[in-house]
């Protein structure tokens, strides 16, 4: 349909059918036992003659039910006006990847675009056109449940994921590609900044830190052509995002450049009356409109009472057109006027979700994602000939998909006994688990697991102590494993522990009992697969933190690109008292940004920098060189990392900033010369008045394998000032 047709369609509607595209319904409502009378619909005051107008459908799936109800609807429909079909497809359709966190860890972007591409595909044939993916959100603090659904705490690489995710869901041609669906951004704004870390909390940002942390990864996806954005459910600067109209008219709209749809996240117009800006349903849908918010996800504010606010004169009749209008254009762009059932295909559906490429890759990128915490004297690799005691928390051997696996069948995932024996008979597996209701065990419960040569302890959170709603003052092990950890120790066997968890956790406690660490994260569908290669070398871990690890909950929120203060603790006054520290604990993290071993060994020689300069003296680019090595005896991935940090700005700037990064394969004694190069962009922050330039003066550039261990140079850079 081209944009004339378009315009005309506008045109015929009448004001109940462009307020029935405003609304989205969940998927239980398009069911047959359901009525007019009960549940959801009862609340929402709805009727079957007002579904026949309504827009979009969320949280229902399979292509043959969406094929006949998008049927049923068209019946019904005046204009012909299709639905949209919506869904929670966060890291994975059915086959499930790790978590987006996990993800981060590969290091690696176009994996991630392989993984989101393959969630299209599966979404797609089942007969979806929209999820509600990529969160982008800036994440530091790790009581914050939903940290398991960000990429982390750096704005450089959540930029980078966000261009990869909104390119693997939509494609190359969102119109013309059955494989793909739109993207939706999310939560704008600073949904990943709530006092502490309590979710739905408030948020309080400075609008300086909100423009050079927090929008530069919502501007990302949105650059990329992500179709949708949602709206975080916090205030900001005292205004519930849904009805903050300067953040969506302003920011989101003018300064980020964002043309689509934008949606309003569960009942968070309803929302606004419990936040106390709203005195009722109606007052919370004039100003979630008058904010600029296109669909109102399951309240009634909108379907029972725009048209009565359009008749009052508080809403005017181009604000209900503007947002129909983005409401029509990504039907249109999505190509639902010439095939209303775009992409759903049972046959393929049959052939495609969940198939054996699918599993495959969700493999690759468990494996990639997988981080190696610890390996105290050489433990892991597991030999074949050794016996494994392998202890589980009861109930948890097949809960490794994580909280938002929303099709993803635990059954069907593959457990770490299931991953074992991938390498060694069950006459060498000796299992046993954990009763988490229980407050003890039989006293020779360590009988049996005295006879194996090494144990693999599988602990961690249970994806209920993950995700949306699970915020953990907290963030230790559950009491009952740290005790089985002990209890383990005393029999002076290699302990490795492998970790299932969706946030950094506090390892104070059990660090120092354990040989060696896997952080296992929610690794999905293929977990065990991955985990039994990584166990016996098959697949040499690579993965690296993209979130530092506390060595106390106190220390929250931890992260490595922390400004400087007045009194900072260095190497030189670890005695002073009057210094920005704690007296109890290391200011520095256990595990930092960017940490993560492996099998192997690698060496850099110093780096060499080169200052490319313009006619006039300045500084044009700096060009970084370093060159790798892998001496050790196997081979392995390396993530090179170049931070940078200004050493005097007209605001105070990070102890270091990550700039580049390059993750590098290298057999035994192979070598790399790696090349970073960088221009003033990358040097430009946000001053106080909101401007974004730099100044001449002193950076230190830093290069290595994490964000602690780096070689220092200090360079002088003659910068051309901003006109």
């Amino acid at each position: 349909m081209d944009t004339t047709q378009l315009k005309h369609l506008l045109g015929e509607m009448t004001r109940a059918e462009k307020i029935g595209q405003m609304v989205q319904l969940a998927g239980e409502f398009y069911k047959e036992e359901d009525s007019e009378n009960t549940g959801p619909m009862h609340e929402m005051n709805m009727t079957p003659k007002k579904m026949t107008v309504s827009g979009s459908v969320l949280g229902i799936s399979g292509a043959e039910t969406l094929i006949n109800i998008q049927k049923e609807h068209l019946a019904k429909s005046r204009l012909g006006i299709p639905l949209l079909f919506m869904a929670d497809v966060v890291h994975g359709y059915r086959t499930i990847f790790p978590v987006p966190l996990a993800m981060a860890s590969t290091w690696q972007p176009e994996l991630v675009e392989e993984s989101a591409n393959v969630s299209a595909t599966e979404a797609a044939v089942s007969g979806l056109h929209v999820t509600f993916a990529p969160m982008v959100d800036l994440v530091r603090d790790a009581r914050w449940g939903r940290v398991m659904e960000s990429t982390g705490e750096d704005p450089y690489l959540n930029q980078l994921y966000a261009r990869a995710f909104v390119r693997g869901y939509q494609g190359q041609d969102l119109k013309n590609d059955p494989f793909s669906v739109a993207a939706c951004v999310k939560h704008f704004a600073g949904y990943g900044a709530p006092v502490a870390g309590r979710e739905y909390n408030t948020v309080e940002l400075s609008e300086r830190t909100l423009k050079e942390m927090y929008l530069p990864a919502y501007q990302a996806g949105i650059s990329e052509g992500s179709k949708l954005v949602m709206t975080a459910f916090n205030s900001l600067e005292g205004v519930p995002a849904t009805a903050n109209k300067p953040l969506m008219r302003e920011t989101l709209r003018k300064e980020l450049g964002f043309e689509g749809v934008l949606i309003s996240d569960w009942a968070s117009v309803g929302e606004l009356i419990p936040h106390g800006i709203a005195k009722d349903l109606k007052q919370a849908g004039e100003l979630a409109i008058q904010a600029g918010v296109d669909i109102e996800m399951m309240t009634g504010g909108y379907l029972n009472y725009l048209n009565e606010l359009i008749d009052e004169g508080k809403v005017s009749e181009e604000l209900l057109n503007e947002a129909v209008w983005r409401i029509l254009t990504l039907k249109n762009e999505l190509g639902l006027f010439e095939n209303p059932y775009r992409g759903a295909n049972s046959e393929l559906e049959n052939n495609l979700v969940f198939s054996k490429e699918h599993r495959e890759k969700a493999r690759i990128v468990a494996e990639e994602s997988i981080v190696l915490l610890k390996n105290e004297k050489q433990v892991l690799p597991l030999t074949h000939h050794q016996k494994v005691a392998l202890i589980v928390p009861e109930d948890q051997s097949k809960d490794v998909l994580g909280p938002w696996s929303w099709k993803g069948e635990p059954s069907e995932s593959v457990s770490v006994y299931e991953g074992l024996l991938n390498h060694i008979s069950k006459e060498a597996i000796v299992v046993k688990t954990i009763d988490h209701s229980k407050n003890d065990r039989p006293k020779d419960w360590l009988d049996d697991v005295s006879t194996a040569d090494v144990i693999v302890a599988a602990l961690g959170e249970s994806s209920y102590m993950s995700g949306e709603g699970a915020s953990r003052s907290n963030i230790k092990l559950p009491a009952e494993q740290i005790q089985v950890i002990k209890e383990l120790r005393t029999l002076n066997k290699p302990i490795v522990l492998i970790l299932f968890n969706g946030r950094p956790l506090d390892l104070t406690d059990v660090v120092q009992d354990v040989d060696s660490i896997l952080e296992a994260w929610f690794p999905g569908t293929e977990a065990g697969t991955a985990i039994g290669n990584i166990l016996y070398g098959t697949k040499n871990p690579s993965g690296k933190l993209t979130m530092s690890f506390p060595r106390a909950v106190g220390q929250v929120p931890l992260y490595y690109n922390q400004d400087n203060t007045g009194r900072p603790l260095t190497a030189y006054n670890q005695e002073d008292k009057y210094l920005s520290r704690y007296l109890d604990v290391d200011n520095r993290p256990l595990f930092p940004f960017g940490y993560g071993l492996s099998y192997t060994q690698f060496s850099y020689s110093p780096m060499k920098v080169t200052l490319s300069k313009s006619e006039r003296e300045q500084t044009d680019k700096i060009i970084v060189e370093t060159t790798i090595t892998n001496s050790g005896k196997v081979t392995g991935s390396e993530v090179v990392q170049l931070y940078i940090r200004d050493k005097v700005g007209q605001v105070v700037r990070p102890i270091k900033e990550l700039k580049r990064f390059k993750k590098i394969l290298l057999e035994p004694g192979e070598v790399a010369t790696i090349l970073f190069e960088l221009n003033q962009q990358d040097l430009e922050y946000v001053h106080q008045d909101l401007s974004v330039s730099v100044e001449s003066g002193e950076f230190d550039l830093m290069i290595g394998s994490n964000s602690e261990e780096v070689e220092t140079t200090t360079v002088y850079l003659e910068l051309k000032k901003n006109e």
